[in-house]
């Protein structure tokens, strides 16, 4: 009888903190940082080499650059996911719209595009 309590009080003991570990586990998986890439276009949907993405810190207003690899990619990593960033490109005179990469996107690595104009 004695076996019995005690493996139930283990029992117990072992479903009382299995939660918290669980828990525990899950917030420190959360990540700190995060990416964001996509292609520059031209108005007919070409993509643009060369092209200048900026991208800036809201909270810091830092600008990083990045200049558009050959079929018009760009990527910034290691970016903070408690910063809002402003994004936009420009090639020979032609400028994007400003995107914003907020808090609120909960993606590891977001995809935004650029339409020069």
């Amino acid at each position: 009888m004695k076996k019995l309590i005690y493996a139930l009080v283990m029992s117990l003991a072992v479903m009382a903190f299995t939660p918290q570990a669980f828990a525990q586990r899950n917030r420190q998986a959360e990540p700190t940082t995060r990416s964001v890439e996509g292609v520059v276009t031209n108005a007919s949907g070409q993509p643009v080499q060369g092209a200048v993405v900026q991208l800036k810190n809201t909270k810091t207003l830092q600008i990083r650059s990045f200049i558009a690899k050959e079929d018009g990619r760009y990527a910034f990593h290691g970016l903070s996911t408690n910063v809002d960033y402003e994004l936009k490109a420009e090639h020979q005179g032609a400028t994007s719209d400003v995107k914003t990469l907020t808090v609120f996107d909960s993606r590891r690595k977001a995809v935004i595009n650029l339409q020069l104009k």
